[in-house]
Parts: C-alpha cells; structure tokens; sequence
C-alpha cells in the first residue's frame, strides 16, 4: 500500500507542479497578486508530496519489498543497512527521483526563505522551477517509474552494483545532485528576470546565495566522487578526465564564473547581459550531464547506461529548456543597459579576465567531452580523448588565470592602480620565489617545472593571506585595533580569501601528488618486502574476509621503518556472490597529509600476488583544499548582506523652501 502512496504522491506532485507553474505565471503577466501568491503554497506541497514518494521507495527498500521491481535489481535481504539506503539512489529510477526532491527542496526554500524578492519575481521564478518539475515529473511518470510491481515477485533480489556499495555512494550523489540541481535556482532568477525585464543589483544580491550554495555543494560532490574513485576503483588515480567526471566539471566551472560576474552586477551594474547568459549556460550544463549518464551515450562507472527511449525524452526536455532560455535571452538581450564603465586595470577588470578563462577553459572541456561523441555519430569512428589533450588544452588556459587571482581583490573598483597592488604581494611573490630557489637547490633544474607550480600553489595562498593582512592592517596598527577590523571584515571578504587559499590548498596536492609520486608494481609472496624510500613493506600472509553479500581474500602488509612496526595495511580481493562479480579493495595508510596506497592484482595459485604500491606525496591536500573552498563558500554564505537586497541609492534632499516671514 505504501509503494502505491508513493506512486500516488508523485502524480499529486505534478498536478501541483502544473497549477504552479501555470497560475502565478498568468498571474504576474496580469499583475493579479492573488494568482502570484498562490506559487509558494503549491511549491512547498509539491516538495511535502515528492518527499513522501521519496520515503515510500526508501521503505520499500529498507524492508526488502522484492514485490517493487526496483528493489529486486538493485537490492538483496543481505546487504548492510547503510547500502540498502544508498540504493535507492544507485540506478536510474531512485536517482531521478532524487534529482526531482532536491528540484522540489530548492523551490521550497526560496519560497520559504525568499520573503525579501518583490512578489511579481518571486512568482515567475517559482513558476519557471515549477515548470522544470513538470518536465522531469513527467519523464519519471512516463519512462522511469520506480514503483513498477511485480505479478511474481522473486524470493531474492540481484543486488547492487558491488562497485556503488561504498560510504562514498551515500554520500557522493546526494552532493552533487544538490550542486547540479542547485543550478536551476539561477536560471529560474535569469527567465524570470528577463520575463519581468528588472535586471539590475539587487537582482545580482539575490541570485548571489543561490548559486553560491549550488557550487559548495558542487565542490563537495566532485571532491567527494574524486576521492571514491581513488580509493575504491583501486587504480591510485584521483582523475581520469572521464566523460561523466567532466559533466560535472563544467557546470562547477561555469557557476564558478557566474559568481564573479553576479559580483560585477551587483557592485557597478555591470557584465548584466554576460552574468543572465552565464546563469542560462551553467544550468544548460547540468541538464547536459543529466543527458549524458542517462542517455546511454557513454559507459562508465558512474554512467546509468538505459534505452534510447530514456535518452530521446532528456534530449528534449534538454533543448526545450536550453533553446526556450536561449531564444529568451535573445530577444530580451537587446533591452538590458551597458551598465557602469571601467578600465581594464579594475577589479571589474580582472573578474572580466577570470570569467574569460574560466569560460574558455569550460569550452575546452565540453568540446574534449563532446567531440568523440559527434565523431562517433556521425562516422561511426571511435576516438579517445583523455589526459593529454586536457592537459595541453585545459592546463595553459589555469596559469594566467591563477597568476592573475590574488591581484583582484586589491585592485579597486572602476580604476585600480596595479603598482601599488604590486607592492602590496611582494611578500607573497617572494614566498613563491623563495620556494623555487630552494627547490632547485635541493632537486637541480630536473624538477624546474614542478617546482614553479609549487611556488604558483604559495602564490595563491600567501596572495590570499596577504589580502586579509592588508585589510585588518596587521603589523601597521596595534594587534587590537586589527583584531577589531578582522571581527568587523565582511564575511563575504572572509569566505573570499578562504575559498582562494583553498585553492592553493588543492593546486599544491595536485602537483606534489603528481611530480613526486612513486610507484611500484611487482609480485610477491608471503615473507617478501619491498623497500619504500626509508620504509620497508613486508607481505606476511593471507586472511579470509566475507560480509553482506561478498566473500573474498585479504593480504596482510607490514611496514616498518627503523625495523620498528609502523602499521599494517589490508587490501583485498572480494567477490560479490549475487552477480559474480569481483572487486578491488585498496588499503591506505595516511602520514601526515601524504599516503601510502596498496591495491592487489591478480592472486596467483602459489601465493605469488601481484601488488601496487604507491607513495602519494601530500595528496590529501587535494581533498583538503576542496573543503577548505567549500568552508570560504559557507562563510560568505553566513554573511547578512547576501540576504537582503541590493542598498538603493538614496535620494538628493529638495532644496528648502524660504518661508517669507509674516
């Protein structure tokens, strides 16, 4: 009963959707206030409706109701709590219906929390997001229903992908889900606006915490699947440049330049036409890499390969919201105002200058991505493109771009002066400098090229550091009267400064993790070792594992250092008995922010095991990094500003009348 509720809440959910995107939308059109009021009553129902449904295919799940075909291909009696959860939203049906519940959360929230947004703006955005709903409500009710019965059902179910039964999965999804549909908050704002044709800073203010919220979630998703990938696939890689992982690149490079855009626009009423066209594209990309892993176009990991039926219905949900957003902007675009002027030597400048490169970069990725797809196509020809091309294409277009970041914030607005910004980072450039000279000291000129991305990675956060120094006036003023400026900083410059020293953060793991990484493949039996710089790894036996659904052999390591025990490590070799497949299960062992990384090949009759070793030098900081920018997005978040509108320019006084005396 519960499995038809759920089926039942979902079409109640698009009737809501329906009347949503329909009556206020009359309504704003008309100026009929009581049409548009009727947007956040239907908006916060049909998320209260797609949550039940939600609900009710968890239960089904939790309770093993192999009577749902859902369950019974992605699920077993047997397995843990944990990825019973997770695998609801492991295949195509449960993630969709995912991907609709956090459609449905942020309509709710902006019309909970969006008592600040004029009523005829605030009506067409829910109206827009509500038309969004009923497109992806319908794709579900009509192709991808996940509470298909069974007539007979099965005493067992096929079990999950053993590859998705991993914590990252419980995890990784739902971020990211919240990222890429996070997006469609901004080109709600964008349509809406161009519809009302009120475009200017407050709507820039508006928008701002939206998208801001949408790429910390973005970043979180990303970093987390990197990090899933590197552990659980066993190939000690944290990027592979695969199709899938780029579906979710471009949408985070895209918001990352919308951001700095809504900035321009909020502060000079600048870059309008650039930042609503930004807001268009970066939902466009996560409606693209909603495409992708569902159409059946690409094969991956991460892919949900299903019938062109499913791909064909996305494909046109697809043009009808990029080409409708599109053909909007280009009617409208012509109507918008140049907004205030600068010189190229400004802040507004040089976020000119990083949305150039960050849009650049994105077209670089999605022609990477796209092109083998085309190709294939049209000719039938089958190509790769993989790291190299990303990294002879994507990488050139990074360096100006991270030269030129710590320069921004202390650049001024309409007119900056670059010598001055200069002196002020010569303490951060010669961080840089000093770390390229003692690098070259300690490795020769052999590492000459990772060492100047070492010292762009100091750069970045010393640049970073040094804005926050300079504003609070550290070591020019008393410790106290720079203590009260830094309490009484902006969040927002806070989380700024943050989120860019984040990024050194990252850049700094990258290429370390890179430049210095050591790896060993060699095959061994219990009683050898293998010698590790100053470590030495000892194989000393093998183990039987089993739990849930698998079975399997882990070999015991020893690592000692000094002929001291330092840690054991475990990796294994399972099979998943259900669907008689088998996995690699890597151990790792952290020092400091460096690893130690141990994955097994193929385990031989006599013992003999083949073995990967790997010595990734400070690649946590990849990870790290990406947290520490999510952590500067939350604080820019946390700041008041970002929550009410835009200040107006107050008004001249009239001049006083002269009352004659009487």
């Amino acid at each position: 009963m519960i499995v038809e509720l759920g089926h039942y809440a979902l079409v109640l959910a698009l009737a809501l959707a329906i009347a949503g995107g329909t009556l206020p939308f009359y309504g704003a059109l008309r100026g009929d206030e009581r049409l548009m009021a009727i947007a956040p009553s239907t908006t916060i129902m049909q998320f209260v409706f797609v949550a039940f449904s939600f609900a009710a295919l968890t239960h089904a799940y939790l309770v093993s109701d192999f009577s749902v075909l859902n369950v019974v291909e992605n699920s077993h009696s047997l397995k843990p709590l944990l990825y019973k959860i997770t695998g609801v939203w492991g295949n195509h049906e449960g993630s969709m219906l995912l991907w609709v519940l956090i459609l449905a959360l942020f309509g709710a929230l902006v019309a909970l929390f969006g008592n600040n947004l004029p009523l005829k703006l605030k009506a067409l955005v829910l109206s827009v997001q509500a038309w969004i709903g009923v497109a992806f409500l319908t794709f579900i009710l009509a192709t991808s229903n996940p509470f298909i019965r069974l007539l007979n059902p099965p005493v067992e179910g096929n079990d999950l992908n053993p590859v998705l039964q991993d914590i990252g999965l419980a995890v990784h999804p739902p971020l990211l889900y919240l990222g890429y549909v996070g997006c469609s908050i901004s080109f709600a704002f964008a349509i809406a606006a161009l519809i009302d044709g009120r475009i200017d800073a407050a709507w820039a203010r508006w928008v701002r915490p939206w998208t801001l919220t949408a790429w910390l979630f973005l970043t979180l998703g990303i970093a987390m699947g990197s990090y899933w990938a590197y552990y659980e696939l066993g190939w000690g890689g944290w990027w592979f440049w695969d199709p899938v992982e780029n579906a979710s690149f471009m949408p985070w490079l895209a918001a990352t330049a919308l951001l700095h855009s809504a900035i321009v626009m909020e502060k000079r009423e600048a870059l309008k036409i650039w930042t609503i066209l930004l807001a268009i594209l970066t939902f466009s990309l996560s409606l693209l890499g909603t495409f992708l892993v569902r159409s059946g176009v690409l094969t991956s990991v991460h892919a949900f390969a299903t019938d062109p039926t499913r791909g064909i219905f996305i494909l046109c949900i697809l043009c009808l919201f990029i080409g409708g957003g599109l053909a909007l902007f280009a009617l409208r675009a012509g109507t918008l105002s140049q907004g205030g002027l600068f010189a190229p030597i400004s802040r507004e400048g040089a976020l000119v200058f990083n949305n150039l490169m960050l849009t650049a970069a994105c077209a670089t990725v999605l022609v990477g991505t796209l092109y083998p797809l085309a190709l294939e196509a049209l000719t039938g020809e089958k190509i790769s493109v993989g790291a190299p091309f990303f990294n002879m294409t994507f990488g050139p277009l990074m360096v100006p771009l991270l030269i030129a970041v710590p320069f921004g914030p202390f650049l001024a607005w309409k007119r900056g002066d670059i010598i001055a910004v200069g002196e002020r980072l010569l303490f951060a450039f010669g961080a840089a400098v000093l770390v390229v000279v003692i690098g070259l000291a300690l490795m020769g000129f052999s590492a000459a090229m990772s060492l100047l991305g070492l010292a762009l990675a100091v750069w970045l956060m010393v640049g970073a550091a040094s804005e926050i120094a300079f504003r609070i006036k550290l070591f020019r003023a008393p410790l106290m009267e720079s203590w009260r400026r830094g309490v009484g900083l902006p969040r927002s410059a806070w989380g700024t400064a943050v989120a860019h020293f984040g990024l050194g953060v990252t850049l700094l793991g990258i290429i370390a993790s890179t430049a210095w990484n050591t790896e060993i493949i060699t095959t061994m039996k219990p009683g050898d070792t293998v010698t590790i710089g100053s470590r030495t790894l000892t194989m000393d036996g093998f183990l039987p594992v089993s739990g849930g659904t698998y079975r399997g052999t882990a070999v015991r390591f020893t690592l000692r250092q000094g002929g001291a025990v330092v840690t054991t490590l475990e990796p294994e070799k399972r099979l998943y008995t259900v669907q008689n497949t088998p996995t690699t299960e890597a151990s790792i062992k952290t020092f400091g922010f460096s690893q130690l990384y141990v994955s097994l090949g193929d385990i031989g009759a006599d013992g003999a095991t083949t073995v990967r070793i790997y010595w990734k030098t400070l690649i946590t900081l990849i990870w790290l990094g990406a947290m520490v920018m999510a952590g500067g997005a939350a604080l820019s978040l946390s700041d008041r500003r970002l929550r009410v509108g835009a200040p107006k320019p107050a008004r001249r006084a009239a001049p006083a009348t002269a009352v004659p005396a009487e």
